[in-house]
């Protein structure tokens, strides 16, 4: 098989080289085989107890790769390259289990970024956590903080599906939580994003961290998706769930910052895992070119097989260099700047969409049947340019901030 990911970087450390041999072997033996078997099963097997998902998540803990999400003593600069490394490995081996395993870690990413003790021994390292932002009638909503983006003359927004308020002892928390929150009908905890009542008929936005595994929570169906079915997705419907006040990690006041940051992780990371979707579908394809004899030749040696080849090699290099830039520049900055992360999101996401269907296009028939991954690959890419905010919205987002 076709791998240029590590050789053609003679500069990676020893460290960086065995962190990238483990995410390999890991995206290789563990998560490729698992998110092809869970992708032929329904929404409800994947989760249900003795699936193999459950197999990943325990690897996955076992050879610390969730170590440089949830925090590290390395120098900024090498944890930016890392991250990237893994990243892409993850992506590689299978993009929707890549993301579970990534939002898995939210609610101890947000006692961290706050360092309240309290909090990380409530939420510590394996909390099986989700991002609880998007809202039955508030998709994008969540991330259009000016109001900017919207017909001319129309509401921002309208009323919010989960409310937060302060009733003198602590918070209470009603109200919904969409079909789309990654990991929501299995996580142990939250990091919800929801609107807080301030009183006066006002309403703000804050940041709590909850657990999921107590009364007033109930869960929807897991989601049914045509791609990334190793991703479980689905509804949270919280019925006057009672928080104590340490839970609200980002007030009001500060949720505009907040907001940014997670973001920019979120999108950041979404960059680096559509690299690695991208380059399994670009390999793939050449695979079977190689293979595939036509003509009395293996149509590698047509030049409209390889001309299209090197298109789609050219789309992975240059989402894999933005997001390699990208990321170094935001986790060495005290202030994130989001469009620069959406950026990476929007072309890896593109560029993923548009080589696995390339890559489909170069297996032909053999490309439309579940025998072989690339038909796989090309239903999770075409999912990843609406998750984590629509392509087009998300480029409004940035494009305001010019």
């Amino acid at each position: 098989m076709v791998q240029y990911a590590v050789d053609q970087d003679p500069q990676l450390s020893e460290l960086e080289r065995a962190a990238w041999d483990t995410a390999h072997r890991f995206a290789r033996d563990v998560m490729r085989p698992a998110g092809q078997a869970l992708d032929k099963l329904s929404a409800e097997q994947v989760i249900a107890p003795g699936s193999i998902l459950w197999d990943v998540f325990r690897a996955y803990r076992e050879l610390g790769l969730g170590l440089f999400e949830e925090g590290s003593d390395l120098p900024l600069e090498m944890q930016a390259r890392l991250r990237c490394l893994i990243g892409e490995e993850m992506g590689w081996g299978d993009s929707g289990l890549a993301i579970s395993l990534g939002v898995a870690n939210f609610p101890t990413l947000m006692a961290q970024m706050v360092g309240n003790q309290a909090l990380m021994e409530r939420f510590p390292i394996g909390t099986l956590g989700c991002w609880a932002i998007t809202e039955p009638d508030h998709g994008s909503d969540l991330i259009n903080f000016d109001g900017t983006i919207g017909y001319p003359g129309g509401k921002a927004n309208g009323r919010p599906n989960c409310i937060a308020r302060w009733d003198g002892e602590g918070f209470v928390i009603s109200g919904q939580k969409s079909a789309w929150v990654s990991n929501g009908t299995i996580a142990e905890a939250a990091a919800l994003f929801c609107a807080v009542d301030m009183g006066g008929g006002r309403t703000g936005h804050g940041v709590f961290l909850v657990r999921l595994d107590q009364g007033g929570v109930k869960r929807g169906r897991p989601t049914d998706k045509i791609g990334q079915r190793a991703l479980n997705q689905g509804e949270i419907f919280f019925e006057e769930l009672r928080a104590p006040a340490d839970a609200m990690v980002i007030p009001p006041e500060a949720y505009r910052f907040a907001a940014d940051r997670v973001l920019s992780l979120a999108n950041g990371g979404m960059g680096m895992t559509f690299v690695g979707c991208a380059r399994a579908a670009f390999e793939l394809a050449v695979d079977y070119a190689k293979e595939r004899v036509q003509g009395d030749a293996p149509i590698f040696l047509h030049q409209s097989v390889r001309s299209r080849l090197f298109r789609m090699f050219q789309k992975v290099e240059t989402a894999r260099a933005l997001s390699h830039r990208i990321t170094r520049l935001n986790m060495t900055r005290d202030n994130p700047q989001l469009e620069l992360a959406i950026a990476s999101k929007v072309t890896s996401t593109e560029a993923a969409f548009e080589v696995a269907s390339e890559a489909l296009q170069i297996f032909g028939g053999a490309g439309i049947s579940r025998e072989y991954p690339i038909e796989k690959i090309f239903r999770d890419a075409r999912i990843a340019m609406i998750e984590d905010g629509c392509n087009e919205v998300l480029g409004l987002v940035a494009a305001a901030r010019f």
